[in-house]
């Protein structure tokens, strides 16, 4: 894997997580992890989400996930998701209360 991909940060990844923090989750920054693993592990009442952040203001070309990025998603056997916005951050967390029968 190459080096630069390791510590990249999205231009849109404090804000991400920002949103996560206030709608009450914890969040742990990893995308120093490198190897395609996902930029943030999110907790949300007793889940746990992986979550690669891509940029929405760019262009679709450049929010393609790397190859170590795919072949990662690939290869995982529970839940990854992809966010390019806040808006993305309430979907995701919305999918969890219309589970449980309630909606935030």
């Amino acid at each position: 894997m190459s080096k630069k991909y390791a510590s990249k940060v999205d231009a849109n990844q404090k804000e991400i997580i920002q949103a996560f923090r206030r709608m009450g989750c914890s969040v742990a920054p990893t995308h120093n992890a490198g190897k395609g693993f996902p930029d943030l592990v999110v907790g949300f009442q007793g889940v746990n989400f992986m979550v690669e952040i891509k940029d929405g203001n760019k262009p679709p070309s450049a929010q393609k996930l790397t190859p170590d990025q795919i072949k990662f998603h690939d290869e995982w056997r529970g839940q990854i998701c992809i966010v390019n916005c806040v808006d993305d951050c309430v979907d995701l967390l919305n999918n969890v209360h219309l589970k449980q029968g309630t909606k935030t």
